[in-house]
């Protein structure tokens, strides 16, 4: 689904300066439509106070400020209504708290008028066959560390950061205008590793103190090793970006400057130890040196670095001076206002293979040329899968976009790489006949005119009732010419939200949102993997 054109939502969560600490002021500063721009109130209440320090106690590794808080006894504005989670059937804390703080940041963000402008703009883009763009520019500190990305609109509903029809990250104010960027058909990314340990006398008193801190080492070879294996080593789905990965090992900040000022990369990657700090943080490429986000800020935007990704604790969270926290100092933040087009950076710290897991699902969607919150998105539905929704692993990783990046890492493909033939017997030569058949039923379907739509939408030609996992409109197989014109294939296409399945001689491999030839006898599992098996059979191929 293409993005680079998607209607875009963008709302500021700014404090009213005026009256009490407690109530917020919503604009809606850009719209799909002219009617949208929208302003509204919310007061902060007593009870999301509450819910806000459960979270704290519960899930957090590092105290971060709450939000400033008067009684609203002697409030005019009315409250927000807070949802109630059935009890009758007992839940897990963790979930229980999950669930409820999301519905309640949701409330309290998309309340009146807002609520109508984000329900237009997602007819819109429904109508447009788009994914909304929803950026969420959050003015005021002190609400930066909440995790807007659980807010869901009711139980059951999915998180808005994992959903089908909003792309969702974050954005900042007051940036330079974007300069025009490279259009670029294959990765390049310089892999940083810095230092391994959390360098003596790095700690400060907000940070966790554990026995065993000055002892952990990050598996930052293994990751290193992993991820370029990803990028670089042969695949059979030609769709796959080219890919290069360049790797500094704790390197001076003279050779990393040094490195990108002489080489091109599009993709910033570090992986070590990072702390706030007023200047954006701080880097620890070795023991002894340390580099600050404002720093780096210069050397990537001059390298014209399209995105840079952070696997460092609290890179998306502000600094604080005595227990407020102090604006426009992450380390993401400061990188965007400089004018670095996208940012990913953790809002907590994070297990090593929970950012291992993330970041292989994130780089997969990269390379198979989705745009930046959507590779995002795939990657945080990765985490939530293996880690589960009641663990805070997929709510941890924070994407900040500019307000004018249209979330493009490299080129999609042509269109002309992924048409349908125009007749069956172009150049003169009937197309040849295949079919689907199933393994368990033996079952067949005539693939007929060189296509074939499978979902689970009755319009469809394979029509797949019951299979976990199967999108409405999942995939296509067609058959068209080779560009000689002599030689036709057929290829499977997948548009679905958790992909298809195809067996190989290493085991089942994932295709999603990518087209892969299918050769006779190929075997196909769409949606979940449990699901049936299907055979691609060829009946004559002349």
């Amino acid at each position: 689904m293409p993005t680079g054109n998607a209607p875009s939502l963008n709302l500021a969560i700014d404090r009213l300066r005026a009256g009490s600490p407690n109530h917020f002021v919503i604009h809606v500063i850009e719209s799909p439509y002219r009617a949208g721009y929208s302003v509204a109130d919310s007061l902060w209440d007593e009870s999301l106070n509450q819910l806000w320090q459960s979270w704290q106690e519960f899930f957090s590794t590092r105290t971060v400020p709450m939000v400033p808080y008067i009684s609203a006894a002697d409030e005019e504005l009315p409250t927000s209504p807070m949802a109630e989670i059935p009890t009758a059937n007992p839940m897990p804390q963790s979930v229980r708290l999950m669930q409820t703080l999301g519905i309640n940041l949701w409330q309290w963000l998309f309340n009146g008028s807002i609520q109508t402008v984000l329900s237009q703009s997602l007819g819109i883009a429904m109508g447009q066959e788009q994914q909304l763009r929803l950026r969420l520019d959050i003015r005021d500190p002190d609400l930066i560390a909440l995790p807007w990305e659980i807010m869901q609109d009711q139980p059951g509903k999915p998180a808005i950061a994992i959903g089908q029809q909003i792309l969702f990250s974050r954005t900042t104010s007051d940036v330079e205008t974007l300069p025009q960027l490279r259009k670029d058909q294959s990765l390049s990314i310089l892999l940083v590793l810095g230092h391994d340990t959390l360098p003596a006398g790095a700690l400060t008193e907000d940070l966790p103190e554990s026995p065993s801190l000055d002892q952990t080492r990050l598996k930052l070879e293994q990751e290193a090793s992993a991820l370029s294996q990803l990028f670089t080593s042969s695949t059979r789905f030609g769709n796959m970006a080219p890919c290069q990965v360049d790797i500094l090992v704790q390197p001076t900040p003279e050779e990393l400057v040094q490195k990108l000022d002489t080489q091109r990369y599009n993709l910033f990657f570090y992986a070590g130890h990072g702390v706030p700090a007023p200047d954006g943080g701080l880097l620890f490429l070795r023991s002894d040196m340390a580099m600050n986000g404002t720093e780096l800020a210069q050397v990537l935007t001059r390298a014209q670095v399209k995105l840079a990704v952070f696997n460092a604790c609290w890179g998306a969270q502000p600094d604080q001076e005595g227990y407020q926290a102090i604006p426009r100092s992450s380390l993401a933040e400061v990188l965007l206002h400089h004018g670095v087009p996208a940012v990913l950076a953790m809002r907590d710290s994070i297990a090593d293979q929970e950012a291992l897991s993330f970041i292989q699902a994130f780089s997969q969607a990269l390379a198979e040329r989705l745009s930046i919150d959507q590779a995002v998105a795939v990657a945080r539905q990765q985490l939530l899968t293996l880690f589960k929704f009641n663990q805070q692993a997929w709510t941890l990783p924070v994407l900040y976009m500019h307000p004018e990046f249209d979330g493009e890492l490299i080129r999609p493909l042509p269109n002309h790489m992924t048409q349908i033939p125009m007749t069956a017997t172009q150049v003169g030569r009937p197309t040849p006949k295949a079919s689907m058949r199933s393994l368990t039923t033996s079952r067949s379907w005539v693939i007929r005119g060189g296509l074939m739509r499978v979902g689970i939408s009755e319009e469809n030609d394979l029509v797949l009732h019951g299979e976990p996992g199967v999108s409405r409109k999942h995939a296509e197989i067609i058959c068209r010419n080779s560009f000689e014109g002599n030689e036709w294939s057929y290829f499977l296409r997948d548009f679905s939200r958790y992909g298809t399945w195809m067996a190989s001689t290493g085991g089942w491999q994932k295709v999603h949102h990518q087209e892969v030839e299918l050769l006779p006898g190929a075997q196909l599992k769409f949606g979940a993997t449990q699901n049936g098996v299907l055979e691609f059979v060829v009946v004559e191929k002349e």
